[in-house]
């Protein structure tokens, strides 16, 4: 199987980015956004996942963390498009009880055929 890998950088007026994964990981994740709420989260994605994340980034937090949290993940979107590939031998499910009020709601997703 070709590594599932990939290093996606990106630069604009309010950040710097890099992030580099391995979907194939093992769940280590070196973070480095400069909010702390968010790399915790982060760190739970690689953990559960099974993904190995490595995070760079700096940007105007002296104003507001939006534009870090989201180029971040622009960045990390991009990663892991990147790192699928063709997606070739990826199959989709899902389920889902969502607790609402006053309802539960229940969602099943099989693959397309």
């Amino acid at each position: 199987m070709t590594a599932r890998t990939a290093e996606v950088s990106r630069k604009t007026a309010e950040t710097q980015i890099t992030v580099k994964l391995n979907l194939d990981g093992s769940g280590q994740a070196r973070l480095a956004t400069g909010i702390g709420f968010f790399d915790h989260m982060l760190d739970q994605i690689a953990r559960h996942g099974l993904i190995d994340l490595d995070i760079d980034a700096t940007g105007d937090l002296h104003i507001d963390g939006h534009h870090t949290v989201e180029d971040v993940g622009i960045t990390l979107g991009q990663a892991v498009a990147k790192a699928v590939g063709d997606k070739k031998g990826i199959r989709r499910y899902g389920h889902a009880y969502v607790p609402g009020a006053p309802a539960w709601c229940s969602i099943f997703r099989t693959p397309a055929a």
